[in-house]
């Protein structure tokens, strides 16, 4: 069963996007309020590992693609920095956001609805986020990319 290789790939997707958030949260450029978001939006990923630990407990946590979900290493410098960082989030939101998906299908066709419960309330959770990040980015674009006259 393949399964065992999307909850692991879930695992440390969830993992790493919780870290990203965290990381954005001290960016230089970053304004207290998204700081704040940000904390929280990683919160909620924190408490999706937490979610999927039963999970990992039934069907296991194994690699066989690259475990390597995208993810974020440093933060960038200044206004144009976040608004990459921002990118860059959003793009590992996306990645564990049809994570989930594939995982619900699955949890349907093996008529796992405690799977199912944990993979459609995670997705929902992520759908938020994305939601968030997106919206902060077309705020962001435009202060940081056309300059006052």
């Amino acid at each position: 069963m393949h399964l065992a290789t999307y909850v692991g790939l879930l695992d440390t997707a969830e993992r790493s996007l919780a870290d990203a958030f965290r990381l954005v949260a001290t960016n230089d450029a970053v304004e207290p309020d998204v700081a704040r978001t940000c904390e929280s939006l990683a919160a909620a990923s924190d408490r999706h590992v937490e979610r999927l630990a039963p999970v990992v407990a039934r069907y296991g946590h194994r690699d066989g693609v690259d475990a390597r979900p995208p993810g974020l290493a440093t933060t960038h410098h200044g206004g144009p920095g976040l608004l990459r960082d921002l990118l860059d989030v959003y793009v590992l939101a996306s990645f564990v956001d049809l994570t989930w998906t594939i995982v619900a299908h699955a949890a349907r066709g093996l008529r796992d609805s405690a799977l199912l419960d944990v993979a459609e309330s995670c997705e929902q959770d992520t759908d938020r986020q994305l939601v968030w990040l997106r919206a902060r980015v077309k705020h962001s674009a435009p202060r940081v990319l056309i300059p006052a006259r």
